[in-house]
């Protein structure tokens, strides 16, 4: 098969007009995780929606964080994406509210957010963080997004056949992880990431591992043993398919 047929082949399986739902537990991780998928899906006609739970006001290591600006960084990198609709769910003015206390409430707004959910978009795939994470954010949305995608009876609650589990680069330093099974060619794509990691002004870094140079060469790695220029890696928590 040469590369042009490859490239016409759908990915996972998804046709245009299809919808996938992508949660991300701060606005970047969209976009370092599976940014390059995200625009490939946008690519070939796929409806990509982004629930991001939450933004806080706080001191960080290496700049601050401020709400305003974080969702014009969001807006900006979500469009360089092709995303079809975005949205942060909970906005945290005092720095100080813990989302690994409030499981329920999580796996209630992945659910039924009025904007962008499960019950909004009704997706076929939905990426979320995987369980390798050690952010207990990541951790937090991971255990509600994999709740709230369970599988139920036809017609009583969304549920997509597809659910992949994406990293960032800070979940790499151990070597405790999952099996990453699941490989997307994403060079073409590289750009789209590039132009939305740097919308991300106050989170990415000059060097270390939120830095855009070391990020390319993990998608780079990734796909090299592919023959890939770059390739974003999945955990399949589910792969199903039968009847559309």
């Amino acid at each position: 098969m040469t590369t042009a047929e490859q490239e016409q082949r759908p990915l996972f399986g998804l046709r245009p007009g299809d919808r996938a739902l992508v949660i991300a537990p701060h606005p970047d991780d969209e976009t370092i995780g599976p940014g390059g998928t995200i625009a490939r899906l946008a690519a070939e006609g796929v409806e990509v929606h982004v629930l991001c739970v939450t933004v806080r006001a706080a001191r960080m290591w290496g700049s601050t964080s401020e709400p305003t600006v974080r969702y014009a960084e969001f807006d900006k990198a979500c469009a360089a994406l092709g995303v079809a609709r975005s949205t942060i769910a909970w906005v945290d003015e005092t720095g100080e509210l813990d989302i690994s206390t409030r499981q329920r409430a999580l796996v209630d707004l992945i659910e039924r957010h009025e904007e962008v959910s499960l019950a909004t978009v009704r997706p076929q795939a939905l990426l979320i963080p995987s369980s390798g994470g050690f952010h207990q954010d990541h951790q937090a949305v991971h255990r509600a997004a994999f709740a709230a995608a369970r599988v139920q009876p036809e017609g009583l609650k969304p549920t997509p056949r597809l659910v992949l589990g994406y990293r960032g680069v800070e979940d790499r330093w151990s070597a405790e992880n999952e099996s990453w099974w699941v490989h997307v060619d994403t060079g073409r794509f590289w750009p789209a990431k590039e132009e939305a990691l740097r919308a991300y002004g106050t989170q990415m870094r000059a060097q270390g591992p939120r830095s855009i140079e070391q990020i390319h060469m993990i998608d780079a790695a990734a796909g090299s043993s592919l023959n890939f220029a770059c390739a974003e890696t999945f955990v399949p928590y589910r792969m199903a398919y039968g009847q559309s």
